[in-house]
């Protein structure tokens, strides 16, 4: 038999075993230390392509005007929070969150930030007010406080600058009327009292015309941030306080008359321990007491992004439950069902393997994701196969071998092989995976294809060289405390009951594996037609299977602020917002103003949302947008016509920069344009999603895309939930599983007989997921490809120990029965583990990973059972047709006989 490199690889191991022990530990140790410093990731960009043009919009938009909003729920009736002690104090929050400090200006009478330079802030430089305004982590915050001093503000400016043009008026009447004086040839004084009767009468004329445009717009007293009434009249409009709610238009601040929001946009390009940082500062702040509300409202610090941050901070302690799972499920199968010496070896070897693959994946940029808290169980369930195969074949050859290293020097010649080849399409199978449109979900691929090659890297070094130590003697006894014997005693007995009841267990199942191989044998097309009739209706069912892909309902359900998130869902009555980002060479010309009031009037009438009823009933609410800065926004739109390229250049000069760079870029370039969307399954929101691309029809010039977490959610639900795309996976799947093969067996015969229970397998993962009723999440959408790979493992490992102990005499059954008592046996220790590896997820407290793990259990199991039941009938037809081919000679064969017996006569 040929010598190749695997041999020698495994050889060359036995001989120094010591120093490759060494070496896989200390590259285990080096694994162990990369992967520390990896950092958690749960954003949204982990369920969604970067390359998807949605994305991009999303970013782009994110970098324009920050991140999506953290937000700041104020549990109090708004009539007690615009009063005056409240509002300041929420404008100080306001203020604290953006790392500003405001103060009184008393020409505006409105409260004003002062230049960072000479601001304090509040709590001191070590307080959160001072970590914010040292890192300034926001990069826009509004809510009331900066709504109502920033509409008082204008207000003020406004009446000054008409004061302003009145005084002017005046001095111009008093001087005109003091020149007619003196060119009438009166003297200086009576000029001076014509001049002065002039002036008190432009006087009233400007009084008087003041008067009608402050009663036109609703002003009977001077405004100022200390007047309620004023501030009344603004928040629910003409009624002020007889109006029952703030006016719709205001929801993205005044949700209802007894809640507030605040909204914090943090800066682009934060990394997660930073938003991490700026979250926790920010809901230290709101504890501050200084923040505290005086008639006993409250804060609550939420929103998507808070969820993700929370989610990233857990992730990291969220692989230690499955993990310690793991091993204790698999090291009680390989005590019991794995036995003789090192029958722990396996299990040492797959975490090894599983430290040097967490290294490595550090190295290729792999970011700690919910989907690497499920890579570990698995890959240490699949890695502990390839140690069970070789060190069982191993044990076989341990009788004949003269030494440990001619043994184990044997099996790597006579299994190593095998094990490569199964693992080499294993690697196949899970390398699809890198076609799925889930970023996580391609990084699950890459860690499990890297973690393969390792373990057999592993098996065949560093297991090669504990099996070929010598075993240790017996050592002395010693005497130990009574204690410790009892225990010692206790586990042992245990042990035993546990091994005894398993043995029991095990003679069962192997008489009905004798039942069902003799089944498999007489009746290999009834075996085949009931495996193919399942799998054919799992494929049928295939497009009925749901799809959750919002991360907020995959995450644990105990989570803090996930019951925070829901609660203000509640109150505000939406659950995200949908940015139209606008891009134009200049977005605040009155045509793109006009565009932009017209596509947001025309969807919140499409959507139900009015001004008298608000977004009680609405689908669609509006939010902060550019129309909002000129009074046109929130479904009104009547001053359109009036603004004009003066007007709107006038309005954006007037407005503090901070304020307005939330809906309008600094090179007036881009803009945005907001909605709030009410809390709706993601089918429905695809559908109001599809509704406003289908009218986004922007002018000549103007382009419009929709962003948001929304958005992407949407489009991530319908990237998975599409059949199309996931059988297009498993047919890739079935590909490449079938071309590395072709390519390591080079004929059909052996190729074919491992791939026909392996391609049956995707139709009854299919059909099981479809009766457990489970809907499928980011990483279950990819479990059939995850089956496939497994399945292929175990189908190429059992068909060519079949083929094998064919070649030995006896007949076909009798090959199939010994292959199943060697190989058989194995490889149901292996699969237990591997089963065991997936299983374990179901303690996982990620909703994501437990739904993943409970239909992987039961997936995995019914489809490692079908294959190990239909492969006996694919071998047996596959030698009936075999038989049939040799016993009639072919028809090339018939036309050279008469040939050979002219030969001789020639």
């Amino acid at each position: 038999m040929r010598v190749g490199p695997l041999s020698r690889l495994i050889a060359g191991a036995a001989r120094r075993p010591r120093l490759s022990i060494v070496a896989v530990a200390a590259l285990a140790a080096g694994g162990i230390l990369l992967a520390l410093g990896v950092q958690p990731q749960a954003s949204i960009g982990t369920l969604v392509s970067s390359s998807a043009p949605d994305f991009r919009a999303t970013q782009l938009d994110q970098r324009q005007f920050g991140g999506d909003a953290i937000v700041i729920l104020v549990r109090e009736p708004v009539r007690e929070l615009i009063s005056r002690t409240d509002l300041a104090t929420v404008s100080a929050l306001e203020a604290c969150l953006a790392g500003q400090r405001l103060v009184l200006d008393g020409r505006l009478r409105a409260l004003v930030p002062i230049a960072p330079a000479r601001a304090a802030p509040y709590g001191g430089a070590a307080s959160p007010c001072g970590r914010l305004m040292r890192d300034r982590p926001a990069q826009v915050v509004y809510g009331p406080g900066t709504f109502l001093n920033r509409a008082v503000a204008a207000v003020g400016e406004q009446l000054a600058t008409l004061g302003a043009a009145a005084r002017r008026a005046i001095a111009a009447a008093e001087r005109a009327a003091y020149a007619l004086a003196l060119r009438r040839g009166l003297s200086r004084s009576l000029a001076t009292a014509a001049a002065s009767a002039a002036g008190e009468l432009e006087e009233q004329q400007e009084a008087s015309r003041l008067v009608g445009v402050a009663l036109g717009a609703g002003i009977t007293s001077q405004p100022g941030i200390a007047n309620t009434a004023f501030l009344e009249r603004i928040v629910f409009g003409p009624a002020g306080a007889a109006a029952p709610a703030p006016q719709a238009r205001f929801a993205y601040l005044f949700p209802n008359s007894s809640a507030a929001l605040i909204q914090v946009r943090l800066r682009p390009g934060l990394s997660a321990a930073q938003q991490a940082h700026a979250i926790g500062w920010i809901r230290q702040a709101v504890a501050m007491t200084r923040f505290r509300l005086e008639h006993g409202g409250t804060y609550l610090v939420s929103g998507e992004p808070v969820v993700l941050s929370d989610l990233a901070g857990e992730l990291a302690g969220a692989i230690v439950v499955p993990l310690v799972a793991a091993l204790a499920v698999m090291a009680l199968a390989l005590t019991v069902l794995f036995g003789g010496r090192r029958r722990l070896l396996p299990l040492v070897l797959a975490l090894a393997a599983a430290a040097i693959t967490s290294g490595l994946t550090a190295l290729l940029g792999v970011s700690l994701t919910i989907a690497s808290v499920a890579v570990i169980p698995i890959l240490i369930g699949v890695s502990v196969d390839y140690a069970i195969q070789f060190q069982s074949r191993a044990r076989e050859f341990d009788a004949d071998a003269p030494g440990r290293g001619d043994a184990v020097s044997a099996a790597g010649l006579a299994a190593a092989p095998t094990i490569a080849i199964a693992a080499l399409a294993t690697a196949a199978g899970f390398a699809v995976l890198l076609l799925s449109p889930v970023p996580m979900v391609r990084d699950f691929g890459v860690t499990l294809v890297v973690g393969i090659a390792v373990a057999l890297g592993v098996t065949f070094t560093a297991g090669a060289a504990v099996l070929a130590l010598p075993a240790r003697r017996a050592r002395r006894s010693v005497a130990v405390p009574a204690p410790i014997a009892w225990l010692d005693a206790s586990v042992r007995g245990a042990a035993e009951i546990v091994r005894d009841g398993a043995r029991v267990i095990a003679r069962y199942l192997a008489r009905d594996r004798g039942r069902a191989l003799r089944l498999a044998g007489r009746h290999p097309w009834r075996v085949l037609t009931v495996a193919v009739v399942l799998a054919a209706a799992g494929w049928a069912v295939e497009s009925r299977i749901s799809v959750e892909s919002d991360i907020t309902r995959l995450v644990p359900p105990g989570m803090p602020s996930l019951r925070d998130l829901r609660t203000l869902e509640r109150v505000s009555g939406t659950s995200g917002e949908i940015d139209v980002l606008v891009q134009a060479r200049d977005v605040a010309s009155p045509a793109v103003i006009g565009w932009m009031v017209g596509y947001e009037n025309s969807l919140l009438s499409h959507f139900g949302f009015a001004a008298a009823r608000g977004c009680a009933a609405a689908t669609l609410c509006p939010a902060l947008s550019l129309p909002d800065l000129f009074g046109t926004g929130g479904g009104g739109g009547a001053g359109v016509a009036a603004l004009s390229a003066s007007s709107i250049d006038r309005l954006l000069h007037a407005l503090p920069r901070y304020f307005a760079q939330a809906v309008i870029a600094r090179d007036r370039r881009y803009a945005t344009l907001a909605f709030g969307i009410r809390l709706m399954p993601l089918a429905r929101q695809d559908r109001v999603l599809s509704y406003m691309r289908a009218h986004l029809h922007p002018p000549a010039g103007v382009r419009a895309e929709l962003a948001g977490l929304p958005v992407l959610a949407a489009d991530a639900s319908m990237s998975l939930s599409s059949p199309g795309r996931r059988w297009s996976m498993t047919l890739a799947g079935l590909l490449a599983v079938a071309l590395v093969l072709a390519v390591s067996f080079r004929r059909p015969r052996r190729v074919l007989i491992p791939l026909v229970p392996v391609a049956l397998v995707t139709g009854w993962s299919s059909l099981l997921v479809y009766i457990t009723g489970i809907p499928l999440n980011p990483m279950s959408a990819a479990l059939a490809t995850l089956v496939l790979a497994v399945s292929t493992e175990f189908s190429v490992l059992v068909s060519e120990r079949i083929g094998q102990e064919r070649g030995h005499s006896g007949s076909l059954a009798e090959a199939v029965e010994r292959a199943y008592r060697s190989t058989g046996r194995a490889v149901q220790a292996s699969g237990l583990t591997a089963i065991a590896g997936f299983g374990v997820l179901v303690s996982s407290g990620i909703e994501m990973l437990r739904e993943f793990g409970l239909v992987a259990l039961v997936d995995l199991s019914v489809s490692l059972a079908g294959v190990l039941l239909v492969l006996p009938a694919v071998v047996e037809l596959a030698e009936r047709r075999a038989a049939r081919g040799r016993a009639r000679p072919s028809p090339a064969r018939s036309r050279r006989a008469p040939l050979r017996r002219r030969a001789p006569v020639a």
